[in-house]
């Protein structure tokens, strides 16, 4: 009972997302009497579907808030505490891909570019290759906490490499890369993942969950960088053969 009680109470929840939506609904009403002039089917049409997505966010933001988080946190400090911590590396593998295969971003990013070129570059492929590299950053962010590495040796190495990169990159794909690499911290993999790196720095032993739990979410914004990027590679080498 007490548990409904917590999930009912997302009054504050509701506040913040309502902030958040209606400059959005005042900025389309203002082109919509001054410029717009839209049918009233179609606003009606927006109307439902700004309500569906206003209960959305606010049953998805309380889920994480009340779930989501805290099971992260508590998987988090499970592994922290294991006698063995070189398991936590395919295990952060493993977690960073399911959690950016389920990233809603990173699907319509997916969809637009395939949309965009005309179906030359697939979706899929995309996909894959940022999953494929926010997985392998992930594990890397793991080795990273269990031998304290610090943020900037692989933050500052990563971006000279994603510039060295675009000099040999298909022009389309540099874009995208970079679009991705945003696209990639989204809310599915920043309150899961994060939450988990969080619960393993403070489980473990001499690490600090300020100094080693935190800086995740930066090497999953540039994994994809590199790994599209890398595709381009690979596409603007094959373009050159053929």
């Amino acid at each position: 009972m007490t548990g409904l009680l917590d999930f009912l109470d997302f009054g504050h929840v509701v506040a913040e997302v309502l902030q958040a939506l209606t400059p959005l609904v005042l900025f389309f009403l203002y082109f919509q009497v001054r410029y717009l002039k839209l049918p009233t089917e179609y606003v009606l049409n927006m109307v439902k579907g700004l309500a569906l997505c206003v209960a959305g966010l606010i049953l998805f933001l309380q889920g994480v808030q009340v779930g989501f988080m805290p099971v992260g946190t508590a998987m988090g400090e499970v592994l922290g505490a294991m006698d063995s911590t070189w398991p936590l590396i395919p295990i952060g593998f493993v977690l960073g891909l399911v959690a950016t295969v389920a990233e809603p971003a990173v699907h319509i990013l997916s969809q637009q570019v395939e949309k965009a070129s005309s179906g030359s570059i697939k979706g899929k492929v995309i996909l894959i290759a940022l999953s494929l590299g926010v997985a392998l950053f992930v594990a890397l962010g793991m080795a990273k906490i269990i031998y304290g590495v610090p943020i900037h040796h692989i933050l500052i190495p990563g971006y000279l490499a994603a510039l060295v990169m675009m000099r040999f990159c298909d022009p389309t794909f540099i874009a995208i890369a970079f679009d991705a690499g945003g696209v990639a911290t989204g809310p599915m993999t920043v309150t899961f993942v994060l939450a988990v790196a969080l619960g393993i720095a403070t489980a473990m032993e001499g690490r600090d969950p300020i100094l080693d739990g935190f800086g995740l979410i930066a090497l999953v914004a540039l994994a994809p960088i590199l790994s599209v990027m890398a595709l381009g590679m690979i596409v603007t080498y094959a373009k050159r053969r053929s």
